[in-house]
């Protein structure tokens, strides 16, 4: 083949080659314009305008709404720095709890902000955020101090008339044994007719008892001192047994419910609040309870004396008594069953990530601190 020939058909060859590499560049562009122009245009809340719904639930201190209708609080102040630092704009819903989880996790709100605590069930159907606050499950009671009316009734009823007559009826026999070896012998003492010396044993038997020790009257035979050596002895162990019979009849009830910790609910009228994880825990220890809509409703109930504890989140029970709405009650000082509170986002949501990028930055500022220190009165 001569040379100028074959040169040809090269420079044809590359020809070819330069078009189908142009054609190829061509149509990926024009694939890659197709697809940007019918494809939906992934931005950002604050890019789009969107607004966002929170759901919320009043909790003091951490959700309270104002007269003004604004809202404010621990959760809220939280929640308003992120929306801040990513430009979100939001409003929130006041719904209950069990709404808000339900929400939360069927998309219908872009995310959940209050007292709420992350567990293993709430996280099947929905995400929580990184959380923010420690918690735990307290009991309220009624601090009614020492009731003196319960007592003087006390001294009227059958169980410390009981434990009288028992107690005299132990004089009378130790009384009668003296008397029965002493009234020939010791007639100055324990002489005269059966009434008048059975009588003088029962005096001496309590003096003795008591240990006040007279000595008007005291056994000179053989086998009555015998009988006081062992009444000596026995009246000590009786004296105390007997005291601590006659406390207890007098003083039980009069110091209002001896709660002292979670198991001792299981004996008294315990009131929690509807959905809560207090009530949860309730069911889990077949603790028989009565539930309310709202915390301030079980407070209410435990004031009024309907109810005898109230089990629910330590921090806002401990904010609601010390505002003064409640009188009369008090926080027993164990705590259990420690939970986080976070935010609730739905399943996969895309905002997961500034809001948590966002909280963990809020949680190393000072404001923090701050915001903690004006509701709870706490340094972190």
């Amino acid at each position: 083949m001569p040379k100028q020939n074959f040169n040809v058909q090269k420079a044809e060859s590359q020809c070819l080659r330069a078009a189908g590499t142009i054609g190829a560049i061509f149509c990926s562009l024009c694939m890659m314009y197709v697809f940007v122009l019918f494809s939906p245009c992934f931005v950002s809340a604050a890019e789009s305008g969107e607004k966002l719904i929170i759901g919320t639930k009043r909790s003091p201190p951490f959700v309270m709404k104002k007269s003004d209708g604004s809202w404010e609080g621990i959760s809220v102040a939280l929640w308003e720095k992120i929306a801040l630092e990513n430009g979100f704009s939001y409003e929130f819903r006041e719904m209950e709890l069990s709404d808000i989880l339900k929400g939360v996790a069927d998309n219908e709100l872009d995310a959940g902000v209050a007292a709420i605590t992350v567990t293993a069930e709430r996280e099947e159907t929905l995400d929580f955020s990184q959380p923010y606050y420690l918690s735990g499950l307290a009991i309220a009671t009624r601090d009614e101090g020492v009731d003196w009316n319960k007592i003087l009734k006390g001294f009227f009823s059958y169980g410390f008339f009981r434990i009288v007559m028992l107690l005299s009826l132990v004089l009378l026999l130790s009384g009668f044994l003296v008397w029965f070896f002493e009234r020939r012998k010791n007639p100055e003492h324990f002489g005269g007719s059966p009434t008048h010396g059975i009588g003088s044993g029962f005096w001496w038997a309590a003096v003795t008892m008591t240990t006040v020790g007279y000595g008007d009257k005291s056994p000179k035979t053989p086998a009555g001192r015998v009988v006081a050596l062992v009444w000596m002895f026995a009246s000590l162990v009786m004296i105390s047994g007997f005291t601590a019979a006659i406390t207890t009849a007098l003083t039980v009830g009069s110091l209002g419910v001896s709660v002292n910790n979670p198991r001792d609910l299981h004996a008294v009228k315990t009131g929690t609040v509807e959905g809560s994880t207090s009530m949860q825990y309730l069911n889990e220890e077949y603790i028989t309870f009565q539930h309310f809509a709202t915390i301030q409703d079980a407070l209410q109930a435990l004031q009024e004396g309907r109810v005898e504890a109230v089990l629910y989140d330590e921090p806002i029970m401990r904010y609601m008594i010390a505002s003064g709405k409640f009188q009369g009650i008090k926080i027993i000082e164990t705590s259990f069953r420690y939970a986080y509170y976070a935010v609730a986002l739905p399943p996969d949501s895309p905002r997961t990530e500034e809001v948590n990028r966002s909280l963990l930055h809020y949680l190393e500022s000072e404001n923090w601190r701050s915001v903690q220190f004006r509701y709870l009165n706490v340094v972190p």
